[in-house]
């Protein structure tokens, strides 16, 4: 799947809670309404970050898994 986001976060090689720090930090540095792609290696990103956009008010617009890489596109809410 090609993404197109206006912002990236790699987390690869990170592990809970380093993912969903490093993604509060860059969400907060966005516009609302931007796009923001994160790639994660950590297998609890799956539950992790569905919670954090649930819980701030973003919109996870899409995930996937492949070869144990997550990829999440999330647009900044208001």
């Amino acid at each position: 799947m090609t993404i197109t986001a206006d912002h990236t976060l790699d987390a690869t090689g990170l592990f809970c809670p380093e993912p969903v720090m490093l993604l509060h930090n860059r969400i907060r540095d966005m516009a609302v309404g931007e796009t923001l792609l994160v790639v994660a290696t950590d297998p609890s990103t799956t539950r992790d970050i569905a919670k954090f956009c649930s819980f701030l008010g973003h919109e996870l617009l899409r995930q996937d898994e492949q070869d144990g890489s997550y990829r999440y596109l999330l647009k900044k809410g208001g």
